[in-house]
């Protein structure tokens, strides 16, 4: 974050930089305000383009086994051309480098599933996936697993048929 703030105001002081040489060359003919309008033009473009350019850095940046299975877009009202160009501000992750099986159960994974969000700490929820009845559990909280694998205390969810998670942990 404070690479992106010293970036924004190099690209403010570069603007303003250009607008002053170019006065100078033009013999004094731009208006005393267009320096400083550039400035803020400049750091505001920045600004976009990081936010813009953070999903596909972060992205390229996952180690292998990473799988994105979500994203989610941002729309803000007080970014009015999100409306018409949305950003990923944050998105989920499945490290199939992770993936557990149990031999009494073949039809469940036990896999980690990472939360990525722009301006936030990257968060690691351990979710068992059962395969054959296309449902999911967060294990976060905690389940007891016996020794044939099953599992005792999970909160069961069926997502939506085609739910990318599941699909992703079991291809895998």
């Amino acid at each position: 974050m404070f690479l992106e703030l010293i970036g924004t105001l190099v690209a403010g002081l570069a603007m303003a930089g250009v607008v002053m040489a170019l006065n100078r060359l033009l013999g004094g003919r731009l208006p005393r305000w267009l320096a400083p309008v550039a400035a803020g033009c400049g750091m505001i473009g920045v600004t976009i383009a990081s936010e813009y350019g953070w999903y596909a850095r972060t992205r390229a940046a996952l180690p292998e086994g990473m799988v994105v299975v979500e994203t989610v877009e941002s729309r803000a009202l007080y970014r009015p051309w999100t409306y018409l160009v949305p950003f990923v501000d944050r998105f989920a992750a499945l490290d199939a480098t992770s993936l557990k099986t149990h031999p009494g159960q073949p039809g469940q994974r036990l896999i980690d599933l990472y939360f990525f969000g722009r301006w936030a700490a990257v968060n690691r929820v351990p979710v068992l996936i059962d395969c054959d009845g296309q449902r999911r559990a967060s294990l976060a909280d905690g389940a007891e697993f016996a020794a044939d694998g099953s599992v005792a205390g999970a909160d069961w969810r069926r997502p939506p048929q085609g739910d990318p998670l599941i699909q992703a942990a079991c291809e895998v």
